[in-house]
Formats: C-alpha cells, structure tokens, sequence
C-alpha cells in the first residue's frame, strides 16, 4: 500500500496535488497528515518527517523502501507506477504538452501563490479586490493561466484541459482554490472550468476534508485574525 504524507488541507497546495491525483485516479493509499505547526528546525512537524524525506517537506510518497519527494516526482512515479491509468495524456504532442504546464505551475505563478495563498476554508473577495487592483503580477500571472486554459480546453474539447483528468488538472486544482477563495476575476469559460474542477470527486472530496479540518493557523493566515465559516 502507498503512503501519502501530507500537510493541512485547508493550506498545503503541494500537497494537495498528489493526494487529488490518487484519489481522482482510484489508486489505494494510505494518508498520514503531519500537522503544521512551525517549519522550524525541530518542531513537530520537522521531527515527524525525519527519517522519512531528507528535505523535511511534504509530500512525500512512500511506495516500500522508495520515497519519493516533491510533487513533480511524485506525480511521474505515480503515472509509471500505473500506466494503465493514462495519468499523462497518450498522444505524444499532448503528453509533453501537459508536461509543460505542469511544470511552469511547478515553477511559476510566484506573484499568486505569494499573495493568495491556498485557504479553501476562507471567502475573502474584498483582499482579493485590493490584490486585483494593486498588483500587477497577479494580475499578469492570472492572465497567462487564462490564456492556457482557454486554448487547451479549446484544443482538447473539454471537459478538462487535455479532455479526460490528467496530472495537468491535479497540479492546477490548487489554483482553481485560491481564485475562488479571492474570487479573482477570470472569464465564464474558465469560471466553468474552475467548477468542474470543484466538482471532481477527489478533489470534492480534498475540500471537504479541508473544511473539517477547522485548524487556524495564524502564520497561514495574513488576512484573518481568526477563523471563519464558509459553510
């Protein structure tokens, strides 16, 4: 059996890719939450991963005796793992394609993943109105993911971005958290994206475990002094 460990659900976008993507796949896997309470040396979390991954970050995937860290590995292991499933698209042009935008999600969009960090717990559209207003990186950052998705929805004739679930959805449904968290403006194209997404069972299924988890973190939370529902 696979072990996942991952951070709060409410928070860790890295971790949430991994888990979507089993779960969304139909791949068994065991789920150990480790807890953020400080990404200091020996804390608890810190020292609950020790022994487990040299970076002391999750996720890490444990298949074994193989541990295999950061969620680009992760996901490459997985679709090896299981060929069958089809997690990269099958055509060539495509599955590199996919590759591609996975990894400029692994490796960009810093202006909106600093300033609307992944809350699925948290409504918050009057910060993400001052963020659209004031920052012009976000606002370049949502365009691009504007831009991509348009045109592979529109090339792969939906419903998601290379036509059926691949690891491309996985990686971006952690975006698709913080735009309706900050309710950043984006087209009604990729608005209905965005709720097919919501709507996937493992990803449905990744935010109701974020809302039960009713675990606020301050130093997550530069936008709340406290908790709030959303229910």
């Amino acid at each position: 059996m696979l072990k996942l460990y991952i951070g709060n659900k409410n928070y860790s976008s890295w971790s949430m890719r991994p888990w979507v993507l089993l779960k969304q796949a139909g791949i068994e896997f065991d789920e150990i939450m480790v807890r953020f309470d400080s990404f200091s040396a020996g804390s608890q979390f810190k020292n609950a991963l020790t022994g487990v991954t040299p970076v002391g970050k999750v996720p890490v995937l444990v298949d074994g005796d193989l541990v295999v860290w950061d969620t680009l590995a992760i996901a490459e292991y997985v679709a090896e793992r299981f060929p069958e499933l089809h997690l990269w698209p099958r055509e060539v042009p495509a599955r590199a394609r996919a590759r591609s935008v996975c990894a400029e999600m692994h490796s960009g969009f810093t202006a909106l993943r600093s300033a609307c960090g992944m809350n699925i717990e948290a409504r918050l559209p009057d910060v993400g109105a001052l963020i659209w207003r004031d920052n012009a990186a976000v606002r370049a950052d949502v365009a691009r993911l504007v831009q991509m998705w348009q045109a592979l929805l529109a090339e792969h004739g939906g419903p998601l971005l290379f036509g059926r679930f691949t690891v491309a959805d996985a990686f971006y449904a952690p975006v698709v958290m913080r735009l309706r968290s900050f309710a950043l403006p984006v087209p009604d194209d990729v608005r209905t994206y965005m709720d097919r997404v919501s709507a996937l069972p493992g990803v449905k299924a990744w935010i109701d475990g974020a809302l039960a988890e009713q675990d606020f973190l301050d130093f997550e939370e530069p936008y709340r002094l406290r908790a709030t529902s959303v229910r």
